[in-house]
């Protein structure tokens, strides 16, 4: 076949097919270009989920009546003007495509006003090659965009448009998206003439927090944690969820680079590694993020629709986002949960919060090991005396409330799973087992990455028999066991000996300890692999050195684990994400018993 060029509005649908995927589409292109006109109020009226009519009204700057035929013609923009411009662009768009492509498939009108102009000016498409006719018309300084009939002129587009409230979802979404990435702007969303939202411009924390509240819901922002910090020309800022308000899918999760939202891997990563210590298997964490550097170190053209984003130092980005994140979540205790700026970002015990699910507790890990319950015994004696002082300190809470601890006293001890606690804010249940765990593996990571963990001789050597495999491989990774605390020799093919323990396990299940660890050595190999994942064996090693289920504890015992529990990093969560403690206040207690009612 010959060579021949194709026809302008043949040009124009192809570049359609990138631009316009869905009514959704044509909202984000049409937003874009109000946001970089400088508009603070942007109002939108959609019928039939964006299929018949997308209308958007900015107070922008207006477009002028000579420039109005070019803003429907393709490759031409006011947003760069030569390759430098390029490299650092600080518009959401630039290519000076949407406008046109747009209005080859579907009936567009396009009328503006700029400033100190006594009249507007409109033109208009309907998708044939015909160069748009300007005339006069009424309007207040500023751009309305009005998409009639969409894909009317291509059939095939138009069949694969899904049903009414599938397309208006999507266009809900977009909208979402600009209405949390820009707080400054006034925005109103119309659908079938009804209003959807209407939210003010929010220049406060304070209504920065009622946004997200009525775009993200109240849960998360409700059990939030508010993020601020900059280093290195980078600036970080937003909202994350606490790892207890996780999500089943990734479907409130909002990242924005210099006021753009992307799906970038690189910043998913970052993330994700910051919650892995965290966040129970299978969830997803919640946030809403802003980053902002130098635009002339990341490239926004990578993407056509420019969800992904490159950076120009992508491990000076990876590192900030984590130990920012990473520092974050560890920072946070039970006094810092239960009361953040007045806020309550305690975990809801509402059936119809979508947090982690309905509370439950923590099973009893199927592993036979011993519990250590001596290391709180030796630091609080067992004694009728301490227990009582205990006792009475717990029964005027009510009147001593300016020195009641975060997690309270002990009331009890409940099924030798719970603890029960009062505080200030009314009842506090500690998974026990999960508090400990935490506390223990805190303690590992701290000493591993200190001066090393302390080891503890054993009275009476421990011998244990094994696979010749399992034993070849405790012989030669003796040195990775002496930096785990632990020391062992080999007596014969199959047989070791365990001379020395981590203090942190000393009454712990040695046999099972070190079976686990040598678990661990196969999988991950005693290679940079193993260290790469130490938190990993440090996690199963933690398991053995906390108390178990069904375990009697005093008061006094119960206390000290509350004290150690808001003194630990994390202790919000063991270390497979669980809840280690929840609270019921007053108020809900009420609730439950019909009390005021």
């Amino acid at each position: 076949m010959a060579i021949r060029l194709l026809p302008p509005q043949l040009i124009n649908q192809i570049a359609a097919g990138e631009v316009v995927e869905r009514p959704a589409s044509v909202v984000k292109e049409v937003l874009e270009n109000s946001l970089d006109a400088g508009a603070r109020r942007l109002e939108l009226d959609i019928e039939q989920g964006g299929k018949t009519l997308i209308r958007v009204r900015d107070d922008g700057l207006g477009i002028p009546r000579e420039e109005l035929a070019l803003a429907l013609a393709r490759h031409a923009t006011s947003k760069i003007t030569s390759l430098e411009d390029l490299e650092q662009v600080a518009s959401l768009g630039f290519r000076g495509e949407a406008l046109p492509s747009i209005a080859s498939v579907s009936r567009l009108t396009l009328t503006s006003r700029i400033a100190n102009e006594e009249a507007g000016w409109r033109a208009s498409g309907d998708g044939s090659e015909r160069p748009a006719e300007i005339v006069p018309a009424a309007h207040p300084q500023g751009t309305t965009v009005e998409i009639r009939d969409l894909f009317f002129n291509t059939p095939a587009r138009r069949k694969f448009m899904r049903a009414e409230t599938t397309e208006f979802k999507h266009i809900e979404d977009v909208v979402r998206r600009i209405a949390l990435s820009r707080f400054n702007i006034d925005i109103a969303l119309n659908h079938n003439q009804k209003t959807l939202w209407r939210l003010p411009a929010a220049d406060t924390r304070a209504q920065r927090e009622q946004r997200l509240a009525k775009l993200c819901g109240q849960p998360f922002i409700e059990q939030s944690l508010y993020v601020e910090h900059a280093a290195a020309d980078l600036s970080l800022s937003g909202w994350i969820a606490q790892p207890t308000f996780s999500r089943s899918q990734a479907d409130l999760q909002y990242f924005f680079v210099n006021g753009r939202v992307v799906r970038d891997k690189l910043i998913a990563h970052a993330v994700r590694q910051a919650y892995k210590d965290v966040l129970f298997h299978g969830r997803h964490p919640a946030f809403v993020l802003y980053l902002e550097l130098d635009p002339a170190v990341v490239d926004v053209n990578v993407h056509p629709a420019k969800h992904e984003v490159r950076f120009r130092d992508s491990r000076l980005v990876h590192d900030f986002l984590f130990r920012t994140l990473h520092e974050v979540l560890a920072q946070v205790r039970p006094a810092d949960t239960l009361s953040v700026q007045g806020v309550d970002f305690t975990p809801s015990t509402q059936p119809s919060t979508p947090q982690f699910g309905a509370i439950r507790r923590q099973e009893p890990m199927p592993l036979q090991v011993s519990e250590q319950i001596a290391a709180y015994a030796a630091l609080h004696p067992r004694d009728n005396s301490a227990s009582q002082v205990a006792l009475r300190v717990a029964e005027t809470l009510p009147e001593a409330a300016t020195d009641i601890p975060p997690l309270g006293f002990a009331l009890a001890q409940l099924h030798g799973i719970f603890i029960l606690a009062q505080n200030a804010q009314g009842l506090v249940l500690v998974d026990m087992h999960a508090a400990h765990e935490r506390i223990t593996y805190e303690g590992l990571k701290s000493a591993y990455a200190g001066e090393g963990i302390r080891a503890q001789p054993l009275l009476v050597p421990v011998t244990l028999a094994v696979s010749e495999r399992e034993a070849t491989l405790a012989e030669q990774a003796a040195e990775v066991f002496a930096e785990l605390g632990l020391e062992l020799d080999r007596l014969g093919p199959e047989r070791l000996v365990v001379r020395q323990v981590p203090a942190l396990l000393r009454h712990a299940d040695v046999p099972a300890l070190v079976r686990d660890v040598l678990s661990d050595l196969t999988e991950h190999g005693i290679s940079t692999r193993l260290r790469e994942a130490h938190n990993a064996v440090l996690s199963s090693m933690a398991c053995h050195g906390s108390v178990r289920a069904n375990r009697q504890l005093s008061v006094t015992e119960m206390n000290a684990l509350l004290r150690d529990m808001e003194r630990t990093e994390r202790s919000g969560q063991c270390n497979h994400g669980r809840p280690t403690w929840v609270q019921l206040r007053l108020d809900e207690l009420d609730r439950l018993f019909l009390r005021g009612q």
